[in-house]
């Protein structure tokens, strides 16, 4: 595995090729909130990353939520254990609150940057043809989850009960 940074952009290497497979076998049949082909947010994250690593870990973020893959089925495949870490990391599981999920992966590289790019991502309103009040608020808790991530000091998170929205 490869974690000396790469330039920006999708490379592809035997592993990335292998996390784009099972990316497009995961959500070739979904779509996201505007009916556009789901695909395009993973591959849009991994665009944005420079190792192998972070690119594996945004095709991936959302495989293990959206699909039948696990992460043993992953570990199986090759991925190495950092990528497997953050992915693991990457799962909001229902009865954790949000902000708590956000706090926890925080301190992983990994994981914290391909949630920092999914945040960005899913607060980009123009991805929508009609914005709902329901938009505005998930982007204004998805705002506190990047702050929460980009703060330098570790403090725990106020705890909120909401629900987790899908992404876009």
């Amino acid at each position: 595995m490869k974690n000396t940074p790469l330039p920006t952009g999708l490379q592809y290497t035997p592993l990335t090729k292998k996390a784009l497979a099972l990316c497009w076998a995961a959500h070739k049949d979904q779509q996201d909130k505007s009916g556009l082909p789901y695909f395009i947010h993973p591959l849009h994250l991994a665009e944005q990353m420079d190792t192998e690593e972070a690119i594996c870990t945004a095709l991936l973020h959302d495989v293990l939520e959206d699909s039948p893959l696990t992460l043993s089925d992953l570990r199986q495949a090759g991925f190495p254990p950092a990528v497997l870490h953050a992915l693991s990391l990457l799962c909001h599981h229902p009865d954790i609150p949000y902000l708590d999920y956000i706090a926890a992966l925080r301190h992983d590289p990994l994981a914290r940057r391909v949630k920092l790019a999914d945040l960005a991502h899913n607060s980009d309103l123009s991805r929508l043809d009609t914005v709902t009040p329901a938009d505005l608020a998930r982007r204004e808790k998805y705002r506190r989850a990047q702050a929460l991530l980009l703060a330098t000091e570790p403090s725990p998170p106020q705890t909120e009960n909401e629900p987790e929205d899908a992404s876009f």
